[in-house]
């Protein structure tokens, strides 16, 4: 019997099915083997065009999903799916979050505390020197930083984080073991030892310049807040600008010299709206970060409460009001009150408004 695994990772190695048609393909066979063996009729159901089911076809004359996963675990990378319940909560929620992560190093709790850095490959020496700052104070403060590993400035907020003792994600536009850019490398090895890569791309995957705009939605998408140090009028680091917007995630941008090509893109974003950073504590305040080692702390001393499971399982995205919590645990009001009080101090949930709560 395969592991359901070697299915996930075979999904992910077939060209033109994406997460809306492996989605659209789970609803309609009800799990991921069946997906995986599905039939012309329910490909077909799933809306599949006729290129797309040629090219599954095909898949499944050439891929074993049990080789593929042992391929995989004899790498040393971890697999996590839309199944597993360490795959990332931040990452879930977004639109066409990835069915399938590669992690090489680890994942944490603590990891829902993330901001992003990113930036222009040509930074200046103030983009530079800007996002060591920020970095170093982030990852200070408890802050795992996010970044592409590109060259520039993803760079620096990679070492920087590194160097003050924090952890640091680096989000490929390629297979994990496939670095990218070359002279990164060391950097890399330093990153899954203090952190993790995390590509949604299968071993073996080469960068691919089509490859780079999609990753930036997971470089968003793990992150609470994105921080563009510095950028141009057509910078990368614009798209991930975007998909923070789309998503929901607090956007800062550093102003820059008016007169400097490299500040174009940050100074706009600030004209559209993106808060200006002038300092670390700016990015603490708005995202309430200010106490995240404390947060941590409180998880790891606190152990896990019934009564808390049962609160987070009437809880989500969407505010809900105390009574109703209430009415569906059956617990009394000065209970819920504290339980949630201490739930929020973990970081388990946020008050959205007055006695309204959603899950973090």
């Amino acid at each position: 019997m395969v592991d359901s695994k070697g299915y996930w990772i075979a999904f992910s190695r077939v060209s033109g099915i994406g997460p809306v048609r492996l989605a659209a393909l789970l609803e309609v066979c009800g799990g991921i083997e069946a997906a995986w063996r599905a039939s012309i009729q329910q490909m077909q159901a799933a809306r599949l065009d006729r290129r797309t089911i040629e090219l599954f076809l095909e898949a499944r004359r050439t891929l074993d999903p049990a080789m593929e996963l042992q391929r995989t675990l004899d790498a040393g990378v971890e697999v996590l799916t839309w199944d597993d319940p360490g795959y990332p909560e931040s990452l879930r929620t977004i639109e066409g979050s990835p069915p399938v992560l590669y992690v090489r190093g680890r994942l944490l709790s603590q990891d829902e505390w993330a901001v992003a850095v990113v930036g222009t490959r040509h930074a200046s020496a103030y983009g530079r020197e800007v996002a060591r700052v920020l970095s170093s104070e982030l990852a200070r403060a408890g802050v795992t930083v996010v970044s592409g590993l590109a060259l520039g400035v993803d760079t620096v907020a990679h070492r920087a984080a590194l160097d003050a003792g924090g952890r640091t994600i680096a989000v490929l536009g390629s297979g994990v073991d496939q670095i990218y850019p070359p002279q990164n490398r060391g950097l890399a090895q330093a990153i899954a030892g203090q952190g993790a890569l995390v590509s949604e791309y299968a071993l073996g995957v080469r960068p691919d310049a089509s490859n780079f705009p999609p990753r930036n939605r997971i470089i968003s998408g793990l992150s609470r807040g994105v921080i563009i140090v510095e950028a141009g009028e057509r910078s990368g680091a614009l798209i991930t600008a975007q998909f923070a917007v789309e998503q929901g995630r607090d956007l800062f941008a550093v102003p820059g010299n008016i007169l400097s090509p490299g500040s174009v893109g940050c100074n706009l974003l600030i004209q559209q709206g993106a808060t200006p950073l002038l300092s670390v504590d700016d990015v603490l305040e708005q995202l309430n970060m200010s106490r995240v080692v404390d947060h941590c702390a409180l998880r790891e001393s606190v152990p896990a409460d019934p009564a808390e499971a049962a609160l987070l399982q009437h809880l989500s995205h969407e505010p809900t009001h105390i009574d109703d919590l209430v009415r569906k645990t059956g617990l009394n009001a000065g209970q819920v009150s504290s339980l949630l009080a201490l739930m929020e101090l973990k970081g388990m949930v946020h008050q959205s408004g007055a006695l309204s709560y959603v899950r973090a």
